[in-house]
């Protein structure tokens, strides 16, 4: 596949059904990576079937690693970690590419429910709190409302971090960003990776003008305990203690996130048209 613009990492894991449903259809214009987990299902045939490159690990290593996998193995100029359940139409890979050109920086596309409702898949700080209002646990629900961020047709809007099911870079940056963090196994990797691009002065942003159907069913929203909730918890410990500023507000977390506090919510500036081709710094904040 040497001489694709993008290449797109996927992470399978007993996901046979979920690739037929969503990767269906024409050759794919770009470097289509699949990682899996060790499945027990038809996982690996089916993305082999659908013209993907696999990659078959030994043994579950998770989200997070088994992207790195895939980064260090990619081809592309730029990169999209896309999820099994995602529905990629490649025109919109050309506005992304557009947006990385002049911002640089994380970029993601406004996901879609399977009835096409946005999905606010761009947050504001994750503050424990803001989790908790997130499940809709009144007052916290009303206090941070604005947690939850989608962009419209024609808007882009600066986001603390965005769902992992969806997120893409110049593969160079994303490379000297590090990848994805391995010390989370599944949950809470897309808030650190989102977190740590902006402390290297790369905006995360949401954009309004690609919009890919997601369907997601989230697994821990039952109340009856199961490994993911086991998994999340695992991965809210690693995170809040590598972050105490969301969970105790110690360090303030607008002063150690200054650039990031400054412009979440914002929208995204237009290139001058004076200068089409200048990109602007948007973590310069005063």
């Amino acid at each position: 596949m040497a001489g694709h613009r993008w290449s797109v990492v996927t992470v399978s894991y007993q996901s046979a059904e979920t690739l037929r449903r969503c990767w269906g259809g024409d050759p794919k214009p770009y470097e289509w990576i699949v990682v899996d987990n060790c499945s027990t299902d038809d996982s690996v045939a089916v993305a082999q079937e659908l013209g993907a490159r696999v990659i078959r690990l030994p043994e579950n290593v998770g989200f997070a690693r088994a992207n790195n996998v895939a980064l260090r193995e990619a081809t592309g100029e730029y990169v999209l970690f896309a999820n099994p359940d995602l529905e990629v139409r490649p025109d919109g890979l050309d506005t992304l590419r557009r947006h990385l050109d002049t911002h640089g920086g994380l970029v993601a596309p406004q996901l879609l429910a399977s009835d096409g409702v946005p999905q606010p898949n761009g947050r504001g700080f994750p503050y424990a709190t803001a989790k908790l209002g997130n499940r809709k646990l009144w007052p916290l629900s009303r206090l941070h409302a604005a947690y939850r961020m989608v962009a419209e047709p024609g808007e882009a809007r600066y986001v603390a971090w965005v769902m992992g099911a969806a997120v893409a870079g110049r593969t160079a940056d994303v490379v000297r960003l590090g990848g994805w963090n391995e010390r989370f196994f599944l949950y809470y990797e897309d808030h650190e990776l989102g977190l740590r691009a902006w402390r290297h002065g790369l905006p995360v942003v949401l954009l309004g003008d690609v919009r890919w159907t997601h369907h997601w069913a989230r697994a821990t929203n039952s109340l009856r305990w199961s490994r993911a909730h086991s998994l999340e918890l695992r991965g809210a410990r690693t995170f809040f203690g590598m972050f105490p500023e969301f969970l105790v507000g110690l360090p303030p977390a607008a002063r150690r996130h200054r650039r990031a506090a400054g412009l979440i919510g914002s929208p995204v500036p237009r290139p001058s048209v004076t200068d089409p081709t200048a990109r602007p710094d948007p973590t310069a904040v005063g």
